[in-house]
């Protein structure tokens, strides 16, 4: 089998498991995303599938300027059904009850940070827009706990389908590159991986890991996808 041809049948497989998805929720299926650096991929495959997806973007309030560029013209280019979700507590109101939970460097701390900025607001948004089972962009390669997962799964008491769970960061440049669609920006700038600007950074030579650029290098889930 050709190189070519296992991309093409990983796109079908893909497309064929939105396909019946959406099929088995109708209007009760949504998309996460994080707009990170291969978000196009899989925010373009479920427009394809099924238009007008509700597309969830949780905003932590600290993203990068380049990410809400990106974000722009991503919803722009595809057309995206998109619903943004924050916390409830404002980034200033956390900062004076919290401190800067990035800067106490625990994992206690971290744990926290995502409880409020990203856990809550998915777990509301679901729950607002009616979801009964959701889209993600995972990848078994991204991560220890991504590698145990199948590509229908369950959390927050809703399915959950990983259409791109089985492709390599090769295939995800391929499709991007085969649709004409962009990186994020500071892909360009060495990052292979992006979240908030404080606990993203560019790799170094000294990472074993992709995910060690993430979440001070204490973690490498944020827990909005482990959170029960």
């Amino acid at each position: 089998m050709t190189v070519q041809k296992l991309e093409f049948d990983k796109e079908r497989q893909g497309l064929a498991l939105i396909e019946r998805a959406f099929q088995a929720h109708g209007s009760g299926l949504a998309v996460s995303t994080s707009f990170g650096i291969h978000s196009a991929a899989m925010l373009h495959l479920a427009s394809q599938a099924a238009p007008n997806l509700p597309v969830i973007w949780v905003d932590t309030g600290y993203l990068p300027a380049e990410t809400y560029r990106f974000a722009d013209d991503l919803a722009y280019r595809l057309n995206l059904n998109l619903h943004m979700f924050q916390a409830t507590m404002s980034p200033a109101h956390m900062e004076a009850r919290h401190g800067r939970l990035w800067e106490q460097e625990t994992p206690d701390a971290v744990d926290l940070y995502h409880q409020i900025r990203k856990v809550e607001p998915m777990k509301r948004a679901l729950d607002e827009l009616n979801v009964t089972a959701w889209l993600a962009g995972l990848r078994a390669q991204q991560t220890d706990y991504r590698r145990t997962l199948t590509e229908v799964t369950e959390q927050f008491g809703r399915k959950k389908y990983l259409p791109l769970l089985q492709w390599s960061t090769k295939e995800v440049h391929a499709y991007l590159k085969r649709h004409d669609l962009p990186l994020h920006p500071l892909f360009y700038e060495g990052y292979s991986t992006v979240g908030d600007w404080h606990m993203s950074r560019a790799m170094s030579n000294d990472d074993d890991d992709a995910r060690d650029t993430r979440f001070l290098g204490l973690k490498q889930e944020c827990g909005l996808h482990t959170a029960a």
